[in-house]
């Protein structure tokens, strides 16, 4: 396993130990800070290991960080159905 495989796994293991603590903001300071960590990691796993493998962590990525992107979605459709 490389580097950058292994930095997704920890940026995930973080993500889950995150989610556990309470939080008052409700977990959206640690969201933008997992963002602003996970799209470098993003990008260089799909260099290293091609485009399917990106995806693949993309995809956990996205599973992780469910509602930040459920909350982009319902923004990107208001802004869009005028």
């Amino acid at each position: 396993m490389n580097l950058s495989i292994t930095l997704a796994c920890l940026w995930a293991i973080t993500a889950t130990l995150a989610a556990m603590l309470p939080a008052r903001d409700h977990h959206w300071l640690a969201a933008y800070l997992l963002i602003a960590a996970g799209i470098p990691i993003l990008g260089w796993v799909t260099f290293e290991n091609g485009p399917w493998i990106g995806l693949i962590v993309l995809a956990a990525g996205a599973s992780i960080l469910r509602w930040p992107l459920i909350y982009l979605w319902r923004w990107v459709k208001r802004k869009t159905v005028r």
